[in-house]
């Protein structure tokens, strides 16, 4: 980005998606309708909510803590940034820049315990001056497979990442 805060051409933003957060707003706040519905009593042609049921506040809750998550990943503003250069990390109060030449490995592939559809789940690369691995999970973001092509360009860059020794080896019964 330049300093103004504007992009160059050559910069590819991919926002997080809020699509589960939406989702998972409504259909607590759809139980709760539904369920004090149910609940509720129409006495003398007015809808008293019966307010005594504690799984109503436990409903109650869920939909607030939805719309708080909602609401404050909203305003974090998520992204990821692809540069010619660099990989950032960027959301409303922070950036993290990864230059490309500091990446020891990089791998596109699927997240070994996590069973969801599609081939390319997962983006997982080390830094050399870095013990910890970045995790960047595809569905997350828009644009799966513009992100994905951009990755795979900064692989063919970048070495493939390392067998794990543990796993090369076959064992046999003896």
């Amino acid at each position: 980005m330049r300093p103004g805060g504007h992009m160059t051409e050559h910069e590819k933003v991919f926002r997080y998606k809020l699509d589960f957060y939406y989702q998972s707003a409504l259909i607590y706040l759809v139980t709760l309708i539904a369920y004090g519905g149910i609940r509720g009593n129409f006495v003398e042609q007015k809808f008293e909510y019966v307010l005594g049921d504690p799984i109503i506040y436990v409903i109650m809750f869920f939909v607030l803590m939805s719309l708080v998550t909602l609401g404050l990943n909203a305003l974090r503003n998520r992204r990821l940034i692809i540069t010619p250069d660099a990989i950032v990390f960027k959301h409303r109060w922070h950036e993290r820049r990864v230059a490309l030449p500091d990446i020891e490995w990089l791998h596109i592939g699927r997240e070994a315990h996590v069973q969801t559809g599609g081939r390319f789940q997962v983006i997982v690369f080390k830094l050399q001056s870095r013990r910890r691995l970045f995790r960047i999970r595809v569905g997350r973001y828009e644009r799966e497979r513009e992100l994905v092509a951009e990755m795979t360009r900064i692989a063919e860059g970048v070495p493939k990442r390392k067998q794990r020794p543990w796993r090369r080896r076959k064992f046999t019964n003896r």
